[in-house]
């Protein structure tokens, strides 16, 4: 699994919540696929074994993961990928607006008054 920090990307544990629900939303990581260790990921990534913590707590909330004593954290079998024209639609967009300048709230407003 391949994630990357910025500084400019918000919080670290912001970053790879949205990471990982990014990876899950678009089917790169599929329902059962065993995650890092929190610890392995706070390693990879250069931060503290809370963060990772933090961010796969909120994950579990948002139905995204499961945790099991012995086997690790997994992807949830409720977890069901957006199909790739969705995905692909979600580019697009992000690229449009961030060219022009809006902000995901802007967005998010767009996308309300389309539904």
């Amino acid at each position: 699994m391949i994630l990357a920090l910025s500084p400019e990307g918000g919080s670290p544990a912001r970053q790879i919540h949205d990471q990982i629900s990014g990876l899950i939303t678009t089917g790169r990581l599929g329902r059962g696929e065993r995650l890092p260790s929190v610890r392995q990921l706070a390693a990879d990534l250069a931060v503290a074994p809370g963060t990772v913590a933090k961010a796969y707590h909120s994950l579990e909330a948002d139905g995204l993961l499961v945790t099991r004593v012995g086997s690790g954290t997994r992807v949830s079998d409720d977890a069901a990928p957006v199909s790739s024209a969705v995905a692909q639609a979600a580019r697009h967009l992000a690229t449009a607006a961030r060219d022009e300048g809006l902000s995901l709230e802007d967005v998010l407003r767009v996308l309300r008054s389309s539904w």
